[in-house]
Parts: C-alpha cells; structure tokens; sequence
C-alpha cells in the first residue's frame, strides 16, 4: 500500500504540473493575441510626423510618414521573401528636410537586380518605424566588399550611412521605384502558444493513463 501511495502521489504531482504548464500556455495565447492586436492597430494607424528621438519601447511599429532625399548610397540586406524568392532589402538615407537623416527601408530587389542602378531625389514616405531583432551570434558579419548584410543591424547602418539610428520601413513610396515596398506587418510575430498547450495538455493525458495503468496492475498482482 505505501508503494501504490507513493507512486499516486507522483502521479498526481506530475498531471499537476502538466495541467498547469498547458494552463499557462494557455494564458500566454490570450496575452500574444492581445498584444498582436495592438501591434495591428498601431501599424494600421493614421501616419505621423516621425516623432524626435523615438525609442523602441513607445515608438515600435508607430505609422509616420517622411518626406526628404533619398542618398544615393544603398546597403543591400539579404533576404527571403514568403514566395522563397531570395534578393535583397534596400536600405538607403532619407535626408529630411529640416536635416535629419533616418534610414528608410525601401523594399525588395530581386538578387539579379542588385547592381542596377536605382533613382535617388525626393520622395514621400509612408511606413512604420522598427526595430528588428534580427541575427544571433551565428549571422555572418556583413561583407563590405560585396555590399551585403545579413541582418538589419540598426547601428550598423546606421554608422554605414552617416544616420540616425532610427528605421523607417516603406509602406509606399511615392514617385515609386523599382524597389517593392515590404510593408511591416503582424504576420512574422510568433504565437505558438496554442500548440504548446496542447502539447502540454496531451502529456497529462498519456501521463494520467500510464499512472492509472501502473496503479491498475500493481493493485492486481497485490490482490492476487
């Protein structure tokens, strides 16, 4: 009897954690889909004059539009679009009327469009200002010689093009380019938390019927 007592209590101890754990996954979901939806909302927003000093805590996603010069130097960003067609992000200076130069995002360049010279001059911007969190300790470090990156690292570019730290990335230009706007949007941010939780909730599940079995047998060969 105190072996089957043994075993209940860490049966029992182990569904609870189970349960908790998909009933924690569960709490997360309500919170990401929350959170998604502000991002949404702000993203979706009336555009605004780009805010002086913005910060990523109050300032992520905010919708702002810009007029100014784009410079005539590009950093090329490798990428792959959802079509899993491969090219570049085109990041260039907008120099803004009043003298600030932030970096705009532009869009999309097929990779065999890399060297094809792209229009400079003025425009009107209208996008969202990001901070990407982009690379880890496995991204290659940008090739200067060959003009490529392989993460939109802010202070990079930044140190690269002679700008602010701060990054506007194109919802639409206008006169438009060769280069295809890739608006921010909701889509890239992960919400898994649905799938954790049935996950967890399957494992209690298996775990409360090999415990019911355990205990079924060992009650049976005591009995018998």
């Amino acid at each position: 009897m105190r072996r089957l007592f043994f075993f209940l209590v860490i049966g029992g101890l182990g569904l609870a954690t189970l349960l908790s754990l998909g009933t924690w996954q569960l709490k997360r979901l309500a919170w990401k889909d929350d959170l998604v939806q502000t991002i949404g909302t702000r993203i979706a927003a009336a555009p605004v004059v780009v805010p002086q000093g913005p910060t990523e805590t109050k300032d992520r996603y905010r919708a702002v539009t810009a007029e100014g010069e784009l410079g005539a130097q590009d950093l090329h960003v490798f990428w792959v679009t959802k079509d899993a067609e491969t090219g570049y992000r085109v990041i260039s200076a907008l120099v803004m009327g009043d003298g600030r130069r932030l970096l705009l995002d532009r869009g999309f360049i097929p990779a065999a469009d890399k060297n094809s010279p792209r229009r400079s001059g003025a425009v009107s911007v209208t996008g969202n200002l990001l901070w990407p969190d982009e690379g880890d300790w496995t991204t290659p470090a940008p090739e200067v010689d060959t003009n490529i990156l392989y993460a939109r690292d802010l202070d990079y570019m930044a140190n690269r093009l002679g700008t602010e730290p701060v990054l506007i990335v194109a919802r639409s230009i206008s006169p438009e380019t060769t280069v295809t706007p890739q608006a921010v949007t909701t889509a890239g941010i992960p919400n898994n938390h649905l799938q954790y939780a049935i996950t967890w909730f399957s494992l209690a599940f298996v775990w409360a019927a090999m415990t019911a079995s355990f205990l079924w047998r060992s009650r049976a060969k005591s009995e018998g």
